[in-house]
């Protein structure tokens, strides 16, 4: 008889205890938090910006509504929620991570959003939120890391408000053979030498390119959220594949 223990499950490209993968992420986002916003930019050469862009115009958000940013991290997608949701609306800013949470609430803080922002401390898998609380829940380059995806999945349904949507934003699989043998190359050969150089750090930059390798390819997720509660769940590729915005409603 196998217990969680015994199971396993990745972090990058090895296998670990279920229990041990918060713990060894934590360690990651702990070293990487003072230099992610600069990595950003550098690994993505800006396009990061876009496509959070891109996933703000497609949430459908308005004056008044409630919004979820889970994995939030340096609060990028949560300044530009604030500034639509406006005085009568709200945005949560949450992150696992304590680090990652200080930066982005310093950061928000520095750019003088605070007056429709909350920060908390959360665990994607399982909430801390009354059920069907927000109007939008994203998580935007946060699910790979997640232990258990389907329980995070279902946590996010939870607090969904009836007619509301989620969006993932996450790095997924080229479309095409030749772009799937750059985006190799860079990731395993430039990027870990980006992040010592930069950050001082070779070894969590590689973890977050084998972490990419790892997470579900598109039709994947989209077959996960549908069998979470999602109706309509869909995607549209980014950048080739390289990443992809999932949708999903609960009605």
């Amino acid at each position: 008889m196998s217990d969680k223990h015994e199971d396993g499950i990745d972090f990058g490209y090895q296998r670990v205890p279920k229990d041990a993968k918060k713990g060894l992420v934590a360690n990651v986002f702990n070293s990487v938090a003072a230099k992610y916003d600069v990595m950003n930019d550098l690994m993505s050469m800006g396009i990061h910006r876009v496509w959070k862009r891109y996933t703000i115009d497609c949430s459908g958000v308005r004056k008044g509504m409630k919004v979820l940013d889970i994995a939030g991290g340096t609060g990028d997608l949560t300044a530009q929620f604030s500034r639509r949701v406006g005085d009568t609306g709200e945005v949560v800013l949450a992150d696992i991570n304590d680090a990652m949470l200080k930066v982005g609430r310093d950061k928000l803080r520095d750019k003088g959003i605070v007056g429709n922002v909350n920060c908390v401390q959360a665990d994607a898998e399982n909430l801390p939120f009354a059920d069907n609380s927000f109007d939008i829940v994203t998580i935007a380059f946060g699910l790979r890391n997640v232990t258990d995806k389907p329980a995070a999945l279902r946590s996010m349904l939870r607090v969904l408000k009836p007619g509301g949507r989620l969006l993932i934003l996450e790095f997924s699989k080229p479309t095409t053979a030749t772009l799937n043998q750059l985006y190799d190359f860079y990731s395993f050969n430039i990027l870990p030498k980006m992040g010592q150089l930069v950050a001082n750090d070779a070894d969590s930059y590689q973890y977050l390119a084998e972490s990419i390798r790892m997470h579900p390819d598109q039709e994947t997720l989209k077959q996960m959220m549908s069998e979470a509660g999602y109706e309509n769940a869909d995607y549209q590729n980014l950048t080739g594949g390289i990443v992809a915005l999932h949708r999903g409603y609960k009605f």
